[in-house]
This record gives C-alpha cells, structure tokens and sequence, in this order.
C-alpha cells in the first residue's frame, strides 16, 4: 500500500489539476504547499491555502490495484472543500494512467454503484454535487470502495480501498476548513 505521507508536494500538483479541471476557476497564485493535519486509518487529511482561503482535503490510496498493465503512476482518491466558495465534497480520483477517451470511472462502495462520467487525462470526477454528496456520505459508512476504469490503451483496472477511518478524516476535514 501507498504511503499518503510521504509526497505532498504530489498532493498538491494533483489537486491543483483537480481544480483545473473540474470547470472550478482559482487562480493557482497565492497557493502553498499542503500540510497533513493528521491520518485516520487509511485517510490522511490536509489542508494548504488559495488565494487566502482554506482548501482542505481528505486522501487515500488503494490497498489493491488490478488489471494487465507494465507501469502506472501513483494512484489517489480525494475529496476536497474550498472555502473560498462554500464548495464541499468534490470527489476526484487520480488513477496513474490516462483514461480512455469518453470512459466512465465505476465507484463502487460497499455494493452502491457509481458513475464517474467526466474523466481528462489522469483525473475522473462527478458532474454534479449531488453525486459528489452522495459518495462523501457513503465513503464515510462504508468499509469498502472499488474505482474500476479504462487506460488508454484499453486496459481494465480495478482499485481497491479500505474506508477505514474515512469518517473521522471527514469530520476532521470539515473541521479544518470551517
């Protein structure tokens, strides 16, 4: 399993992609790197500043990663809030290969499914708040989450994540960023 403390300048390229293109405009110019505030079982949280506003987020990386691939990137799962705008619970996966054009990303926690329909490059992410709502939600009831996606090149990944301390990274989360 991936360490989540030991790159966050990593963190931080990642989500600063993750704002490009998740149609959310801030300007990357007051931002610093981020800074774990603690780790709850699998779930770190963090928080860094954006044009003087807190920006925290919640990640994890997989405890599995399948599929018949020779190299992939570092793989990560994020929410995120901005307090610049009242933005709250934007569910990003960072997957370490690029997508294939047009795919969408299959969330799976404990059993309820999910779509994914925007992917751009490395990145996937909801169309609308209410799915990024409900997946913080069940992120933080469940126990277990598959992300299952499409490479490029075609190749079927399947990434497995324990939710184990998600709830409390959540709370703590909220917390940073009131």
């Amino acid at each position: 399993m991936l360490n989540i403390t030991k790159n966050t300048s990593f963190f931080f390229a990642f989500i600063l992609l993750a704002v490009f293109f998740s149609s959310i405009s801030y300007a990357a110019t007051d931002t610093t790197q981020p800074r774990q505030l603690k780790v709850y079982g699998d779930w770190g949280v963090y928080v860094y500043e954006e044009n003087g506003h807190k920006v925290c987020f919640m990640a994890a990386a997989p405890y599995k990663s399948e599929g018949k691939y020779t190299k992939r990137g570092e793989i990560f799962t994020f929410i995120t809030n901005w307090t610049e705008d009242g933005t709250k619970n934007v569910f990003n996966v960072l997957t370490g290969y690029n997508y294939k054009t047009g795919s969408m990303v299959h969330v799976s926690i404990d059993g309820k499914k999910y779509l994914l329909p925007t992917t751009k490059g490395e990145m996937a992410w909801s169309d609308n708040s209410s799915t990024d709502n409900a997946l913080a939600n069940a992120i933080q009831k469940g126990s277990k989450m598959l992300i299952k996606g499409t490479s490029q090149r075609g190749t079927l990944t399947t990434d497995s994540y324990s939710l184990k301390g998600s709830g409390n990274a959540y709370k703590a989360m909220n917390k940073a960023c009131t």
